[in-house]
């Protein structure tokens, strides 16, 4: 017998179905961030990194052209088990001519990264870049009282859902277009209700751009502070919840956006009563949203657990956002996706419906008791069996470091 016949019989008797959690998981798409690899530089201009967005270290061999980072996403994706979407910001566009400012930005300055896509039977996820821009002033961009700074935002988003609908003619698989401002004042403001009106109509113009609503799907991220913005951010949880439901978009929860003490994984299940789907990007947040590498952790599992348990991987859009810049950015990618993988596997290997009817019958001792038999089940057994019937294995760290010898150290 197998190691995994084992484990499958041990959870067999408590009514799970390794199989069926093998099969359902590999169908499981997760939408994977391209900014890890050149630590959110992107290619339309060479401004510093802000907004409150901040990567440490100076690892060697990062990305610096269009053709890098897809080599590097080839790497990270061929290590990476499961279906992928690619998830692209606004300010990866690639110009083969003159470049266009944000808010002329075009479906043909995307092209390129369709070919890649559509050569990997994958979708394409997209963001519109507010952030790290000359035109960002004062700390505002859709928020701005200044006229000029709005409207150029506007423009912009409203490129942006032209491109997010181009990404789903051409690939024909529905792209996920998320918003997030940086807007935010560092010390106590005078007054917080202007701004996050003139957030409010600045959307409301953006969506009045025509979209297939079955091929895009709009969504809108709150946070609750960065870094030189401490004491207000427009964009805060109850504006983002209040107006994705009030137009009609899907919410979207960043878990290193909240304060430390707020859970997002006891927040999914408030999200599913009310909305059709919701938009998860899965990071790990350090004291602060300091965006470090996805490990199988504990929230990392809560998360999981809330999408299984409440039968919604086919309303919750998961995908990943982190950028560590102090170790190999291949390795970052793999082990990130590859814990939420785990995540996933994890909680279809709950006897979720068992537990369910003993906290419905106030059996908490026992509840307690089998809660605490699961963690030492031989999950690792089966997780290596989800890898080996995709040609991977559980290590990879050799594969990576042979890339770094032989293409990283030489940029």
């Amino acid at each position: 017998m197998t190691r995994y016949e084992s484990a499958k019989e041990i959870y067999a008797s408590y009514g799970i179905d390794t199989e069926n959690a093998i099969n359902t998981l590999q169908n499981v798409t997760v939408s994977i961030h391209c900014w890890q690899g050149d630590d959110v530089i992107g290619f339309d201009n060479k401004a510093a990194l802000s907004g409150g967005i901040q990567t440490t270290g100076n690892y060697p061999g990062k990305a610096t052209t269009p053709e890098e980072l897809m080599a590097d996403i080839d790497k990270a994706f061929s290590l990476i088990p499961g279906r992928k979407k690619l998830n692209l910001h606004a300010s990866y566009a690639i110009f083969d001519g003159e470049p266009a400012g944000r808010d002329e930005i075009k479906p043909e300055h995307f092209a390129k990264w369709v070919e890649f896509a559509k050569a990997r039977n994958m979708g394409i996820d997209f963001n519109p870049t507010f952030f790290s821009h000359p035109m960002v002033r004062d700390n505002l961009t859709l928020s701005s009282p200044d006229d000029e700074v709005r409207n150029y935002w506007i423009k912009h988003g409203k490129a942006c859902i032209k491109i997010a609908e181009y990404f789903a003619n051409e690939t024909g698989i529905p792209c996920v277009i998320n918003f997030w401002i940086p807007d935010g004042y560092k010390d106590i403001p005078a007054d917080r209700l202007s701004p996050r009106r003139r957030f409010k109509e600045s959307m409301d113009e953006i969506l009045s751009e025509p979209y297939d609503k079955s091929k895009v799907y709009v969504t809108l991220e709150s946070k609750v502070f960065g870094i030189g913005l401490e004491s207000y951010t427009v964009g805060s949880a109850e504006f983002c919840l209040s107006y994705a439901t009030k137009a009609g978009i899907t919410p979207l929860m960043d878990n290193g956006h909240y304060h430390p003490t707020e859970l997002v994984s006891d927040k999914i299940s408030s999200l599913l009563l009310f909305n059709e789907k919701i938009a998860l990007h899965i990071t790990r947040g350090v004291r602060w949203d300091s965006d470090h590498v996805i490990i199988f952790d504990d929230e990392t599992k809560e998360i999981a657990k809330e999408i299984v348990r409440n039968n919604a991987l086919d309303r919750v859009f998961i995908a990943t956002d982190y950028f560590d810049a102090s170790i190999n950015r291949i390795s970052a990618w793999v082990t990130g996706v590859r814990s939420v993988h785990k995540a996933l596997l994890n909680a279809m290997l709950q006897p979720n419906a068992k537990m369910k009817e003993l906290q419905d019958s106030a059996k908490f001792t026992e509840l307690m008791a089998v809660s605490e038999e699961m963690k030492t089940a031989p999950f690792g057994d089966v997780w290596n069996e989800y890898l080996d019937r995709q040609g991977l294995n559980n290590s990879y760290f050799a594969e990576i470091d042979k890339y770094e010898k032989e293409v990283l150290s030489k940029r």
